[in-house]
């Protein structure tokens, strides 16, 4: 089985939309400026400023002209941020104690808390404290961010690179196998229409992290994800009508046998968009290269899945790269 490989940059992708400025010059009075007025509104404007008309209908502002986020920075970004730090003569500090400032490890916030609660709080039952959601010290303090082994802010990575190697639209349909506290996927969450990002994960700890603080301090809970409790790959759960442009594991396989593995694939299959949905496994796929590649490729596609290659994509904060293995859904 060869293995043909992509190399991804945060930088290289992303759409700018420009449009015309229309400048009007009036000197003669207002019966000039009606005849001008009138040759516009017969479509010998711009192409790009009709299309602007016509998709606003009179309504909203620029923003709405491209009803689809761009998803990565491009280098005009980075390079306005670059602009930014060095306009206003910005250079890392040491984190020490300075007036207005108090920096605190976490275990010394999480103290703080216990101790002193609030600069202001409210005294007596917890029930009387106005705090709808009570949320504990642990995770308040984001102890949860130090539990991947890299920076929290790859999350970011891991969705830039899969919504654009997918194709995603804000309508997509994404399956998570594993999703933790929401590192990646609170920009899926974010980025998709209500009720279109499912999660399978085992662990309580994570999904009490990613439900009593990622999700509310996010602003997303009204975009009702549906994360389930379970493992050995049951997705009875998400019912049996689901289709998904892009399902993914980060990591996850590398924890399980490989029988289990195929088994999940197998279930996986037909929740799968034929085509043009995806699948992506992070880091190996030891349980599909374990059986060498000429059985692999036999296994797959009895499954009615083809392999089709391997990617890396690069962080755009810190030195890293991830590598991905994509398979596609080859029959209807």
């Amino acid at each position: 089985m060869a293995l043909s490989t992509v190399t991804y940059s945060p930088t290289q992708k992303g759409i700018v939309i420009s449009i015309p400025t229309l400048v009007l010059s009036v000197s003669v009075g207002a019966i000039m400026l009606f005849f001008l007025l009138s040759s516009l509104s017969t479509c010998s404007c711009p192409s790009s400023l009709q299309s602007f008309n016509d998709n606003n209908n009179g309504r909203g502002g620029l923003g709405e002209v491209d009803k689809k986020e761009r998803i990565s920075a491009t280098q005009e970004d980075i390079e306005w941020i670059m602009d930014q730090i060095q306009a206003n003569g910005l250079h890392m500090q040491d984190n020490v104690l300075r007036k207005g400032i108090n920096p605190r490890t976490r275990a010394q916030q999480l103290q703080d808390l216990i101790q002193f609660k609030g600069i202001s709080h409210y005294e007596g039952l917890v029930s009387d404290n106005h705090t709808a959601l009570p949320c504990p010290g642990e995770l308040l303090v984001e102890e949860h961010h130090s539990n991947y082994g890299e920076p929290w802010a790859g999350g970011r990575d891991v969705f830039e690179f899969l919504a654009e190697s997918s194709q995603l639209s804000p309508n997509s349909r994404v399956l998570e196998i594993g999703c933790g506290t929401l590192r990646v996927g609170l920009h899926f969450i974010r980025y998709l229409v209500p009720e279109h990002f499912h999660c399978l994960e085992r662990d309580e700890l994570s999904l009490m992290a990613a439900f009593r603080y990622e999700l509310p301090s996010q602003g997303l809970l009204h975009k009702r994800p549906l994360i389930v409790k379970g493992e050995d790959m049951d997705f009875s759960k998400f019912g049996s009508g689901v289709v998904y442009d892009l399902i993914y594991a980060s990591a996850v396989f590398l924890h399980m046998p490989d029988k289990l593995v195929w088994a999940g694939l197998e279930r996986l299959v037909g929740m799968l968009k034929p085509y043009d949905g995806r699948i992506f496994v992070s880091h190996n796929i030891k349980f599909c290269s374990r059986l060498g590649g000429e059985e692999c490729t036999k296994r797959l596609t009895s499954l009615g899945l083809e392999y089709s290659g391997k990617h890396t994509h690069d962080s755009l904060l810190f030195n890293h790269y991830e590598i991905w293995f994509e398979f596609r859904r080859s029959k209807a």
